[in-house]
């Protein structure tokens, strides 16, 4: 019987794998940029569209950290045909505030760093500490960027509107509101006599020929574009998408940049954990240019100029170093046709994109870092392994697969067995030019983040002493083809492994993934749990509570959640409920309640906690209560809040590897 059982499971692990391959169809035009084609009928007249840039975090350098997620913010500010009014009046604005920034800047850099490096400032950067000269250089940029906005009266706007709802309901009331209303007329027309902008066109365009879904992400190796469009609205994506590559103005530079400097805050400064898991990763990641987040250093968000993203736009947005990808319901030859028409306008890069030279350097000793805050406890246990397509990844895979999941060792070991950790994961995070292996978890009842780690340690050694039953790594290989397969029926979950797939080992390691990892056997876990998961190779970070500190008790609601939905939960509170627009809110509630249906079972108590704060947020504000609920506090995440939100296992899997999707641009971003 057992026998038999074995070759079943074979014949559906075969079967599974055999039925996961993607028939592309794939062509360069002459200008070097690449396209891939999946024509597939199983979603009809809708098409999952995007485009790759090879570029991420990881081909940053010191000085201009956190470019490439910017450039995913900017992307969306339109060009000379989208987003404006009056092409003319923006260039020159754009001029204007190009000028005043470099000299704000060049200030920054002397007079202000000086300042700092002798202790007379704690901050450079902060405005408060400007000298007079400064404080006129940022009032005539702020100037500028209120006028292209139309935003140059919003404040006695909003004052005068104020006053008229102030006005009393008398005869002699009405002839003050009329006076009132007419100041208001003439100075809105004034504003939009200046603007030389239409605000979020890009997005609109879309969303009037039935478009959905726009967004972007950000990670390590990558920056992705995408949209769900109908069929029979490709060529408009053609031309919005080719226009957009050949014509990006870099419209609202400085003021979108203070947008990613507010993304940082909420997902980073207002948390505790979000500092201590930066400098985590950048004691972890010796050499690499993975030591920096994907966001970028606050430092040099503020350095930006236009003068140095033109000139990594020249070098990163060009058609050698772009691949689109297109997903759905279309005729090949006819989308063709519409890619070279498009498409085929794009210049050929002068520039070729410099090779990442810069290798990560052999740790030596343990490394450990103890952070106290108001989260919950948990250990995070990283080591140095492989990047992707090395051999071993695939057997490193495999290991975090037996651990993981409600049947793996992890949770029968540390949360059915000893009950030390309310949740408990491990993760081999293959990147394009180096890779981690990653365990972590979180405390449940009086355990201490030092248990956790030396329960992991026991766990480990069984993997190195012993070899894996045959038994239950045919069983998790089962799982991981079904999963795989299961992935690849849904357009935008092909379109996305698509993207991961090329950007580092090319599309066809897609197909090529799921027999390489049923290759794999118990000697070779055994063999990379003894290689990799040395003492000296790994880092260790403990988080534990400050007396006095905040517990997910003290929200009953939060408390109700499963454990390890909690952080993540917390997370995504802390930065919704930090709005205060009711309307605003209400518009993100509304938007909750249409896909109410669409969120999966297992998902629902999240959910539904999500759309109760909302709810007591909107009602907090209307009754004139302006402050962040205190039942998502920012500052009362775990550690796991203030992570990546993926870790990538491998380019087949649908998961992001620490990217920092568009939290701005009005297509569902955020985290």
């Amino acid at each position: 019987m057992r026998q038999l059982l074995v070759l079943a499971s074979l014949l559906v692990a075969a079967a599974t794998a055999s039925a996961q391959q993607v028939d592309v169809q794939e062509f360069t035009l002459p200008n070097g940029m690449k396209f891939l084609l999946i024509p597939r009928t199983d979603q009809p007249n809708v098409i999952a569209a995007g485009w790759l840039a090879k570029v991420g975090s990881v081909n940053e350098r010191p000085g201009i950290t956190g470019i490439s997620h910017f450039f995913e913010h900017i992307m969306f500010k339109g060009t000379n045909t989208i987003g404006t009014l009056d092409p003319q009046k923006d260039a020159e604005y754009r001029a204007q505030q190009k000028a005043l920034r470099n000299q704000i800047n060049q200030m920054a850099w002397t007079t202000q760093y000086t300042r700092f490096f002798k202790g007379e400032i704690d901050d450079p950067w902060n405005p408060n500490n400007d000298t007079p000269e400064l404080k006129d250089l940022r009032a005539q940029l702020k100037k500028s960027m209120d006028q292209q906005q139309g935003r140059s009266s919003a404040d006695a706007i909003s004052k005068l509107k104020k006053d008229l709802a102030a006005v009393p309901k008398t005869d002699a009331g009405k002839a003050q509101g009329d006076d009132i209303q007419k100041q208001i007329s003439k100075l809105e027309l004034a504003q939009a006599a200046q603007s030389s902008i239409v605000k979020d066109e890009f997005d609109q365009v879309y969303t009037k020929a039935g478009g959905s879904g726009m967004n972007a992400f950000t990670s390590n190796d990558l920056t992705f574009y995408f949209i769900n469009v109908p069929s029979n609205k490709f060529e408009l994506w053609a031309w919005m998408e080719s226009d957009r590559l050949m014509d990006s103005v870099f419209r609202e530079f400085y003021s979108e940049r203070d947008v990613v400097h507010e993304e940082r805050r909420l997902r980073t400064e207002s948390t505790p954990t979000g500092r201590f898991q930066e400098q985590f990763d950048a004691m972890f990641w010796i050499s690499s240019g993975y030591s920096w987040p994907v966001i970028g250093w606050t430092s040099d968000l503020n350095s930006y100029t236009m003068d140095g993203a033109m000139e990594y736009w020249n070098t990163y947005y060009r058609p050698n170093n772009l691949v689109g990808i297109i997903v759905g319901d279309f005729k090949p030859a006819d989308v063709k046709a519409k890619i070279e028409q498009y498409f085929g306008r794009l210049e050929t890069g002068k520039v070729k994109p410099p090779q990442v030279v810069t290798l990560e350097t052999k740790q030596m000793a343990e490394q450990r870092m103890n952070a106290e805050g108001d989260f919950q406890p948990e250990v995070n246990v990283r080591y140095h392994t492989v990047a992707l397509g090395h051999k071993d990844g695939y057997a490193l895979d495999m290991m975090s697969e037996i651990l993981n999941g409600r049947t793996g060792r992890l949770y029968k070991t540390m949360i059915e067995g000893s009950s030390v950790a309310s949740s408990a994961s491990a993760n081999y995070d293959g990147r394009k030019y180096a890779g981690a292996f990653a365990f972590s978890a979180e405390t449940k009842g009086d355990s201490t983040p030092e248990q956790l780690e030396q329960a992991w340690y026991v766990e480990l050694k069984k993997l190195q002493d012993e070899l894996v039953p045959e038994r239950e790594l045919q069983k998790v290989k089962n799982g991981v083809a079904a999963d795989s397969y299961r992935r690849l029926q849904n357009n935008f979950s092909l379109l996305v492994q698509l993207a991961f797939a090329e950007n580092t080992l090319g599309w066809k390691e897609l197909n090529a993934m799921p027999a390489k990892l049923q290759a794999v056997n118990a000697a070779d876990i055994q063999r990379v749990a003894k290689t990799y998961f040395d003492p000296s190779n790994r880092s260790v970070a403990t988080y534990k509570r400050k007396a006095g500190a905040a517990t997910a008790g003290d929200d009953p609601d939060l408390a109700a959640l499963p454990a390890p939905m909690r952080a993540r939960a917390k997370q995504m509170a802390a930065q919704m409920l930090q709005s205060t627009d009711p309307a605003e809110l209400r518009k993100n509630l509304d938007a909750m309640e249409a896909q109410g249906a669409q969120v999966p079972p297992q998902m629902k108590p999240m959910f539904d906690y999500m759309k109760k704060k909302l709810q007591e947020r909107i009602a907090q504000l209307e009754a004139g209560g302006g402050a962040a609920p205190a039942a998502a506090p920012a500052d009362a995440a775990s550690p796991a809040a203030a992570k990546p939100a993926a870790k990538v296992k491998g380019p087949a899997k649908n998961e992001p590897a620490n990217a920092v999707p568009n939290a701005t641009a009005p297509k569902g971003g955020g985290q």
